[in-house]
This record gives C-alpha cells, sequence and structure tokens, in this order.
C-alpha cells in the first residue's frame, strides 16, 4: 500500500489511509478478477499503479482548470455529476471516485460482465454516489435520465476523438466539459474533429500534455465544452459513428 501512497505523494495527491485501503482493494479485485475475465492486460503492481491510477488521476496533477472541473476545493469538494463512458474495468471512473468522494459517479460499458463486476467493486469498497449501468452509449445517450445530464464526461476508451465525442457529448448538459484522455500527440486527431464537435454542439478548450511521473509515458487531455444542446438525431445508431465518423 505505501508504494501506492508514494506515487500519489509525488503529484502532490493526498490519500488518507482509508483512500489507500480501497486502492489496494481495487487492484486486488481486478487482478484476481483478471484470472477468469479479461479486464486488463496491465497486472504488475508498478505498472498497474502508474497505468490506471496515475492515469486515471491525471487530471488533479494537469492543471488548476482540471482540479475546478472536478470540484476541488481546499480538503473538500462540491458535487459534480460525472459519467464515465466505456469504463472497462472501472477506469478512470473509480480511482477518481476514491480520491474525489463528493463526485457523483455513473460508470457506463457494454458488456454485462463488467458491470456486475463493478458492482461488486462498489459493495465491497463501500463506495456511495456511484452507479453502474449496462449500455451502449449510442443507447444511453438518448436516455432522457441521461441526455445532457452530467456536468463532465471523461473517457479512456479507445477510440478517435470524432467518434468518441458522439459517444459522450450526448450525455453533458450545456455549459458542462468532456475530458479526453488521449496517448500521446493528438494534433492530428484533433484537427480532424473539428466538424464533429461543432455539430455536436462541442467546443475545444484545451489540449493539455501530461508525462506520467516517474515515466517517459505521454498523455493528452482533450478538454471539450458543449456549447450548444446535442441535436437530437445523435448519438447516431450502434456502429453508425465507428463506421462513418462525422
Amino acid at each position: 500500500m505505501e508504494q501506492i501512497r508514494t506515487c500519489l505523494a509525488a503529484v502532490d495527491i493526498p490519500v488518507s489511509d482509508k483512500q489507500l485501503s480501497q486502492l489496494e482493494a481495487y487492484f486486488r479485485m481486478v487482478t484476481e478478477k483478471n484470472k477468469v475475465m479479461n479486464l486488463t492486460a496491465i497486472t504488475e503492481r508498478g505498472d498497474f499503479i502508474l497505468l490506471h491510477y496515475l492515469d486515471s488521476l491525471a487530471p488533479l496533477y494537469a492543471g488548476e482548470e482540471f482540479r475546478e472541473l472536478l470540484g476541488v476545493k481546499g480538503a473538500e469538494g462540491r458535487k459534480v455529476s460525472l459519467i464515465d463512458v466505456g469504463t472497462g474495468a472501472g477506469f478512470p471512473g473509480i480511482p477518481l471516485k476514491i480520491i474525489c468522494p463528493w463526485l457523483n459517479i455513473t460508470l457506463l460499458d457494454s458488456l454485462r460482465k463488467r458491470i456486475l463486476f463493478l458492482e461488486d467493486v462498489i459493495r465491497e469498497l463501500s463506495l456511495t454516489g456511484i452507479t453502474a449501468i449496462h449500455s451502449r452509449a449510442e443507447d444511453a445517450g438518448r436516455d432522457p435520465q441521461l441526455r445532457e445530464h452530467f456536468d463532465l464526461a471523461v473517457s479512456r476508451a479507445v477510440a478517435n476523438l470524432s467518434v468518441l465525442s458522439e459517444y459522450t457529448l450526448p450525455f453533458v448538459k450545456k455549459g458542462g466539459t468532456f475530458i479526453a484522455y488521449k496517448s500521446g500527440e493528438a494534433g492530428d486527431e484533433i484537427k480532424a474533429s473539428s466538424h464533429a464537435l461543432k455539430t455536436l454542439g462541442g467546443r475545444l478548450e484545451s489540449s493539455t500534455p501530461v508525462t506520467l511521473p516517474g515515466s517517459d509515458v505521454s498523455r493528452m487531455l482533450i478538454q471539450i465544452r458543449k456549447v450548444q444542446a446535442t441535436p437530437k438525431i445523435y448519438p447516431r445508431k450502434a456502429g453508425t459513428a465507428k463506421n462513418s465518423p462525422l
């Protein structure tokens, strides 16, 4: 557990004993479940801390504007509703929930087995203010209980920014923000997404490079502001965004 504490201290993220125990338990649950279900290729402790925990928590040390979006204020925070689209094994949503317990988080994934696992994690870690939903983003984005409901959307899903924006921006309320976690350089991808962002009611606010501490692993956090309501025809039916990006 001390390895987790040391790594978080390196980026000035304080962690209580309770949070440390939750992160440790989550690591054990993911790696144990991974023996019978494909959750992650990253199971070695040091790599897991770097590539899952420190990566998921990157907005907390990427700049003050990201901390403000997450509602950070001193040792406390303000209520922020957040949806993690394509959460997989729970990244970045669960590490963010553990470190920022004031966040009201919805984890969304299309695979029921992953959602059942995440529900076990939520119970085991005694997390409150967090829900796991089984649905494709294209279907959930049309649900009136979810559409344009969230202050913040995040995603580490592997998809180009145009496709990812169609999956995520319908969930974000006007004035809210979508943070896309992208690997390395994303300049060409950002340029190619300009039409999609405008069509979906988004506007590029910033692209912030981050190097994960103690490594040469680079990450780009792309901040997209929701400035207009997403037209009702989006998201399109399942598979369309991927096969025919905006």
